[in-house]
């Protein structure tokens, strides 16, 4: 298969290592008594009972992999079956050659689900009952681009938006000299958004960019993609180190997409990325765009509310 866009890193996988079964002792106990005076005991004459045949219903399914929560999930599931029998599920991600399992697991309990961290990539899962039932799922392609839970605020109440930041017709947003062209065609397409959302345009400021680039930088280098830094700062604290003051906040990111429309497209195509952009309280942004020794591209969007 095709190796997708975005370079899998971190991925955790398990190996499960069933216990061995230990085999039954022989021989006699030591002092056994050397005569026995019992009667043999008399073969039962019922027949053995026959085991239960398998049910027609017993069904193995297994869910196609998405993303919940920063994290790419599958579950697997017997369904209608008379025996119990050891349920396991592998998630895969589709690569040229032999697709490498990222996580497995098994259950004896008829369900299972995993989770795994999300990277770009095109996965699939398989589930497997050791009776006989093995179930694959569609691949899909998977991007993980994640916005903000919730657009960080202070004070904690979000701030109402406002009539005057309506845009009128016409108007366009302040030129701009902060950063590359490639983070300034993000500012615009994002403007433009917003423009036909009736909110205003943002002015790309030079210590939010200073920001979102510096947190892009910091996640292609160490390849990681979380919105809070492996030092353990979150936006608010990268924002507020360059000295930038503000009373609202929000961060968008995404990985793997290749040019800026690219990436727009996708934040205006998840709900929680949209109300990031469309927040008329906004009025400056930062954008940020890094690429990893493999040429890939981590993004950020930084806003901020005067």
């Amino acid at each position: 298969m095709r190796k997708p866009l975005g370079v899998l890193a971190a991925v955790a996988g398990l190996a499960a290592c069933a216990p061995a079964n230990g085999g039954e002792q022989a021989g006699q106990a030591a002092g056994a008594a050397a005569e026995v005076t019992a009667p043999a005991a008399t073969p039962s004459a019922e027949p053995t009972p026959k085991p239960t045949p398998e049910s027609d219903d017993c069904r193995v399914k297994v869910t196609r992999p998405d993303i919940a929560a920063l994290r790419i999930q599958s579950a697997a599931v017997r369904r209608g079956c008379v025996h119990p029998a050891l349920l396991r599920i592998r998630v895969k991600r589709a690569v040229p050659g032999d697709d490498p399992v990222i996580k497995s697991g098994a259950t004896r309990k008829g369900r299972i689900a995993l989770k795994v961290p999300c990277k770009p990539g095109t996965y699939y899962a398989t589930a497997t009952d050791y009776r006989g039932r093995t179930v694959k799922s569609k691949a899909v392609r998977l991007t993980c681009v994640t916005p903000t839970p919730t657009p960080t605020l202070i004070p904690s109440q979000a701030a109402p938006r406002q009539p005057e930041q309506a845009a009128r017709p016409g108007r366009k947003a302040p030129a701009s000299s902060v950063g590359s062209a490639l983070e300034n065609e993000v500012v615009r397409l994002t403007n433009v958004e917003r423009e036909q959302g009736g909110c205003g345009p943002l002015k790309h400021d030079a210590r939010l960019r200073e920001a979102a680039y510096g947190h892009s930088a910091d996640m292609a280098e160490n390849d990681y993609f979380e919105h809070d830094s492996q030092d353990g700062r979150d936006m608010v604290d990268r924002i507020r180190a360059t000295g930038f003051g503000g009373s609202a906040w929000a961060e968008n990111i995404a990985m793997g997409q290749p040019t800026a429309a690219a990436v727009v497209k996708a934040w205006m195509n998840s709900d929680g990325h949209r109300q990031n952009i469309m927040n008329c309280t906004y009025t400056h942004i930062g954008v940020g765009a890094a690429k990893d020794g493999q040429g890939q591209i981590y993004w950020t969007q930084d806003f901020a509310a005067d």
